[in-house]
């Protein structure tokens, strides 16, 4: 049996369970991949005690990684854009493979790499990029290749569902829920990432090129993040029978395609809205084969290696499939919706005086832009309150109407600013 040499560069908690994996697993893999998969080269700055490196090269220097003529295939794992972006350049040129868990890398250079790569003869993977464990590059590439996919959604990271799971279950702050996340290891230090959905962004880009044959634009993503989503918000869309979840949405249009993460509230009857803590799940909805849903550990050290083997027994196989999952020659650009031209429907919530006439000139503000309401709620005052809060959900509108009839709420006198504003989306086939 022939050997794949394989160089890893980074011993965080996806290295360190990668080399775990591949220890533990050696024969299963090896026997799936009809060659040996040989650890021969670790790169690292320091080692990491929660695996053995001693039967391997080790190197401080991480391009000795790719230096390596030894070395067939170099596992990236260290992460960012910068020194990434270069060993990973210098990996391909040297002519070896790379796999890669670094979603950020892949939206903002994937064109470059993987133009380069093919240049050069060789494969760039990414399979562990986005949602951890789950193999949902795998199943839009190639589980679902028959289909014009319509549409695909996705909660992609598990630290903003981990958080608004909390707020629903136990009625808690946004802020007290991050506090305990960055306690658990869920969010960083500086969160920002997670929780305006930046991470988020990041793999939905993969996906919609994936599913929709584009390049990677990461710049023409929309992005909002959770983190002015109160928990009164999350108790009213309860008793209106939705859940907020932090979705990221591709869908093709007539006029182009939409790529958007945001807040959503979602129908709590669907699966999807059901998917909590930490977990990730993605729906994809295809003409023939209707929608469907793929579900579990969106990170950590063994679900992660999983979806980085994978890749490296797909190499080892000599797999030829396009890594974009359309030939090379039908990736074009598409054009890309600003976030005005998108439609949705719309959750309001805005505090208003309690006195006659109110409701009725909220709801002339909206009828006046076309914007239709399928259901309001007013709640009583509570004791000496002066204001209360007024809950509208509305039937689909274009987004730049809806921001002007917001605007125009806003101006009134008994309307207390900023009006809340959440997109609804039914993720009905």
């Amino acid at each position: 049996m022939n050997t794949l040499k394989v160089g890893i560069c980074g011993l965080g908690t996806v290295g360190s369970g990668t080399v775990n994996v591949l220890q533990r697993n050696a024969a299963t893999i090896s026997a799936r991949a009809g060659v040996n998969i040989e650890i021969v080269h670790v790169g690292a700055r320091r080692d990491n005690p929660l695996c053995d490196i001693t039967p391997y090269k080790v190197s401080r220097d991480i391009f000795e990684v790719v230096r390596d003529p030894n070395v067939d295939l170099v596992i990236e794992l260290i992460g960012g854009t910068t020194i990434a972006k270069d060993l990973v350049t210098e990996a391909i040129n040297n002519g070896k493979h790379v796999v890669t868990a670094n979603k950020a890398l892949i939206a903002l250079y994937g064109n470059d790499l993987l133009a380069l790569a093919a240049e050069k003869g060789v494969t760039v993977a990414f399979e562990a990029a986005v949602a951890g464990g789950i193999p949902i590059i795998k199943a839009v590439r190639e589980g679902v290749a028959a289909n014009e996919i319509k549409w695909l959604a996705g909660i992609i990271n598990g630290t903003g569902n981990f958080i608004l799971t909390e707020m629903r279950e136990k009625g808690r702050d946004f802020a007290d829920v991050l506090a305990e996340a960055q306690a658990l290891g869920y969010a960083e230090a500086d969160p920002t990432f997670d929780v305006e959905g930046i991470d988020a962004a990041h793999k939905l880009v993969i996906l919609a090129s994936l599913a929709f044959g584009m390049p990677f634009r990461f710049e023409k993503c929309f992005t909002e993040g959770i983190s002015n989503i109160d928990a009164l918000d999350v108790k009213f869309a309860e008793e209106l029978g939705y859940r907020i979840k932090h979705l990221g949405i591709a869908r093709r249009c007539e006029n182009g395609i939409e790529l958007r993460v945001h807040p959503t509230l979602i129908p709590e009857k669907r699966l999807i809205a059901n998917v909590n803590g930490v977990m990730n799940a993605v729906l994809v909805n295809g003409d023939a084969s209707g929608p469907t849903l793929y579900y579990g550990a969106g990170a950590g050290a063994d679900a992660t290696a999983s979806a980085v083997i994978a890749d490296v027994v797909d190499i080892a196989r000599g797999n030829q499939i396009p890594m974009m999952g359309f030939a090379p020659e039908e990736v074009s650009k598409q054009r890309i919706l600003p976030i005005e031209e998108v439609q949705t429907a719309f959750y309001l919530r805005i505090s208003a005086e309690d006195k006659p006439g109110v409701l009725s000139e909220i709801a002339t503000a909206l009828s006046a832009r076309g914007i239709s309401i399928e259901a309001i709620i007013q709640k009583e005052a509570q004791d000496d309150e002066v204001r209360v809060p007024i809950i509208i959900l509305t039937n689909r509108t274009v987004e730049s109407k809806m921001i002007d009839a917001v605007s125009t709420i806003e101006q009134f006198d008994f309307v207390q600013r900023p009006v809340v504003r959440v997109r609804v989306e039914s993720l009905a086939g």
